[in-house]
C-alpha cells in the first residue's frame, strides 16, 4: 500500500498571533484572516522490507534510518516526524516528505507537513479522526517538540483550503469562509522569499508571555490588531482593495511594535522597496524576523513589483489561492 497525503500552506492577511491560546480570550471579537497557497507540503508513506522505521527529508537531502520508535536520534528538523510515528506506532515503513515552502518562509509550512504527514499515517494505519480531532492531535504534538505553544489558524487552511476567518473566543474555534472571488485576490498577491529563515516559536513566545504577565503596551497593541481583523474582513468581503491595503499597512505598523524582532533593516529595504514600485501594501509572513513578505498589489503592477525584487536579489515564489485543502489518496 502507497499513501500520499498533502496540504496547502497558507497566506496570513490578519490577526496573527491572536491565536495563540489563551490571547484571544482577553480581546472581544478575536480572528485571523488566511488564505490557503498553493505551496503545498507533502508525505508518500510506503511499507519497509527491512524492519526499520525509514525517513527520508528531500527539501534537505536528509535520511533518517529509526531502529526503535522511542529512539531520540533525530535531529530538530525531523523531531516532528518521529513523533507523529510514535503516537501512530505504524508497522516499520517509508516516509518521504517534501515541501514547496523554504524553510522558516513563515506560511506555515510545519504545519501543513504536520497535517499531511498526521492524515497519511491515519489512513495507512487505518485509524478514523474528525477533522477537529486530527487537528487537536496535530497542534498539540507540534506544541510538545517545539516547546512553546502553538497557534490554532494553520490547521484550518492546511484543511479546509480558501480564504477563511477563524474566530476564537471562550466558545472555542470556528472557521467561517469568505465570501469574495478568489481570483480578485490572487492576482493581487506578491509572495517573496527574503533569504532569511526565522524561528515563530521565539517571536511568539516572547510577545504572548509578555502579555500574560500585563504588559499594558503589548495588550493595547493586540487590541488595535484585533480591531484591524474586523475592518480588513469586511473590506475583504466587499473587494475594497483600497481599504484592504490601508489595513494590512495598519496592521504591519502595530505588528513591527510588538517585539524589536518582527523587523529587520533588510525586510524593511525590501518591503520600502516593493511599495516604491507599485505594491500598495507590505508586511512580513508569519512571527517575522525573516521568511516571506507579502504583497498587495494592483493587477498591472504586479511584474514591476517582481522586478523590484528580482533586481533586490531575492525570489518571488508562485503562489496561488488554493481551494483544495487537505488531498489523501492510496494506491
Amino acid at each position: 500500500m502507497r499513501v500520499r497525503s498533502s496540504a496547502p500552506t497558507r497566506l496570513d492577511l490578519a490577526g496573527g498571533t491572536l491565536d495563540i491560546w489563551p490571547l484571544y480570550l482577553f480581546h472581544s471579537g478575536a480572528q485571523t484572516l488566511n488564505a490557503a497557497l498553493t505551496v503545498r507540503a507533502e508525505c508518500e508513506i510506503t511499507p519497509s522490507n527491512d524492519g526499520i522505521w525509514h525517513v527520508l527529508s528531500e527539501d534537505n537531502n536528509v535520511s533518517i534510518e529509526i531502529s526503535e520508535l522511542n529512539s531520540s536520534q533525530l535531529g530538530a528538523n525531523n523531531r516532528l516526524v518521529l513523533r507523529l510515528l510514535q503516537h501512530f506506532k505504524p508497522e516499520p515503513l517509508r516516509i518521504v516528505t517534501r515541501s514547496g515552502s523554504p524553510i522558516g518562509a513563515g506560511i506555515a509550512g510545519s504545519s501543513a507537513l504536520n497535517i499531511a504527514i498526521s492524515a497519511g499515517l491515519a489512513r495507512y494505519t487505518n485509524r478514523s479522526f474528525s477533522v477537529e480531532s486530527l487537528m487537536t492531535l496535530a497542534m498539540n504534538l507540534e506544541a510538545e517538540v517545539i516547546g512553546v505553544p502553538t497557534g490554532v489558524q494553520d490547521y484550518r487552511p492546511a484543511v479546509y483550503g480558501g480564504i477563511a476567518a477563524i474566530e476564537m473566543g471562550p466558545q472555542g474555534v470556528t472557521r467561517k469562509a469568505l465570501t469574495l472571488d478568489v481570483t480578485a485576490l490572487e492576482k493581487r498577491v506578491v509572495l517573496i522569499y527574503t533569504g532569511q529563515s526565522r524561528e515563530s516559536g521565539t517571536n511568539n513566545w516572547d510577545i504572548t508571555k509578555r502579555h500574560l504577565d500585563g504588559d499594558p503596551g503589548v495588550r493595547e497593541l493586540f487590541d488595535g490588531i484585533t480591531n484591524t481583523a474586523m475592518e480588513m474582513r469586511q473590506a475583504l468581503e466587499a473587494e475594497n482593495w483600497v481599504e484592504v491595503a490601508r489595513q494590512i499597512n495598519r496592521e504591519w505598523k502595530l505588528r513591527k511594535l510588538l517585539a524589536p524582532g518582527v523587523t529587520t533593516p533588510h525586510i524593511d529595504d525590501l518591503i520600502e522597496k516593493g511599495l516604491t514600485a507599485g505594491a500598495k501594501a507590505g508586511k512580513i509572513c508569519g512571527a517575522g524576523g525573516g521568511g516571506c513578505i507579502f504583497f498587495l498589489v494592483d493587477p498591472h503592477d504586479v511584474e514591476k513589483v517582481r522586478k523590484s525584487m528580482h533586481d533586490a536579489g531575492v525570489v518571488s515564489l508562485q503562489a496561488g489561492i488554493d481551494i483544495h485543502g487537505l488531498q489523501v489518496r492510496v494506491d
